[in-house]
């Protein structure tokens, strides 16, 4: 609740515009915890675009909040007019979307506004049979313009939380580690240093 009072006083007092992406940008400033996504998204001034952010604890709070002071307000439109903007405006895109519902629905439709993606993969569980957005092949996407005809796009039917983890450690961890050392590798390395002695001084202990 502290927050969304100092959200509310910035936006009365400096006449600001509060966002779904700016309130999460502020409470990963306010976190101020390295465990946090959130967290580093603001470090690196990442924007996190959330449609749906009343649908959870974050809305319940909203919800009190509003008969507490009922003044914070969220503008929709201006984040949906940023993330379809930064669609358009892109050289390239590419999607990579971890379950489904509103979150796929909505970079797909995105990327809709600069005739589809270029790189798509999916990886959720759902099925063409239930008739959900989530279960949709990327064929679909296709057929509406959300990603190009020719574009290299896989759909892996497996759990997001599970896969995602091997995805990066494979890809873009084994990338980033080559060029810099996480730091448990540069600390194992030392300690290995540390322990190992040379041969010559376990020679002349042993004489």
């Amino acid at each position: 609740m502290p927050i969304l009072d100092k959200c509310e006083s910035e936006q009365v007092s400096n006449n600001y515009s509060w966002t779904p992406s700016k309130l999460i940008s502020r409470l990963g400033a306010e976190i101020n915890d390295a465990r946090s996504i959130c967290f580093w998204a603001y470090r690196n001034r990442i924007p996190i675009f959330c449609p749906a952010l009343t649908d959870g604890s974050i809305g319940d709070m909203l919800y009190f909040h509003s008969y507490r002071r009922g003044g914070l307000k969220l503008d929709i439109v201006e984040d949906l007019r940023h993330l379809n903007t930064m669609a358009v405006k892109s050289v390239r895109t590419g999607v990579l979307i971890l379950g489904g519902g509103v979150v796929k629905h909505h970079i797909n439709n995105a990327n809709l506004m600069r005739n589809g993606s270029d790189f798509t993969v999916y990886v959720n569980t759902g099925q063409e049979f239930d008739g959900s957005d989530s279960g949709a092949r990327p064929d679909e996407a296709v057929s509406w313009g959300k990603i190009k005809a020719d574009c290299k796009a896989v759909k892996v039917c497996a759990d997001a939380s599970l896969v995602f983890p091997l995805l990066v450690a494979k890809t873009f961890a084994a990338h980033v580690r080559k060029k810099k050392p996480l730091m448990n590798d540069v600390q194992s390395t030392r300690e290995q240093s540390r322990n190992a002695e040379p041969t010559s001084k376990i020679e002349q202990k042993r004489i």
